[in-house]
């Protein structure tokens, strides 16, 4: 069985996930930190960009997997992907040059919890 609209939004949460990950390693070379954070704020921003993004993007992209399984509407799948693609850049960019509350990080933490949130609700209509 072909699933290609998981596949596509894995692919690409992946490669963002990867970005962040290359991303961090640069940081601990040109920041001489070798292990954890080196108590250096912008090495602590880094590996949180990335450490959220690997808190959230396995289990949405597993929430997807199980409603195209199971028969999921394509479209509610594209909506949820773009949303979730949307609130993890802008995640991203409100984080990457400040550590406090900024619009991008609040909407993209919140359309990231959204999305999940649907995609919840979405695989419990296949079941219930």
């Amino acid at each position: 069985m072909l699933l290609p609209v998981t596949a596509l939004y894995a692919a690409i949460l992946t490669l963002i996930l990867m970005a962040l990950a290359i991303n961090v390693t640069l940081h601990r070379r040109s920041l001489h930190v070798g292990l954890g954070d080196g108590s250096n704020p912008v090495m602590l921003r880094m590996m949180r960009i990335h450490g959220n993004a690997a808190e959230y993007i396995p289990i949405a992209v597993l929430l997807m997997l199980v409603y195209e399984l199971n028969g999921g509407s394509h479209t509610a799948l594209h909506l949820c992907g773009c949303a979730l693609v949307l609130g993890r850049v802008l995640h991203v960019a409100g984080l990457w040059n400040s550590d406090g509350q900024t619009p991008g990080r609040a909407m993209g933490q919140s359309l990231t919890w959204l999305t999940i949130l649907a995609l919840v609700a979405l695989d419990l209509s296949k079941v219930l």
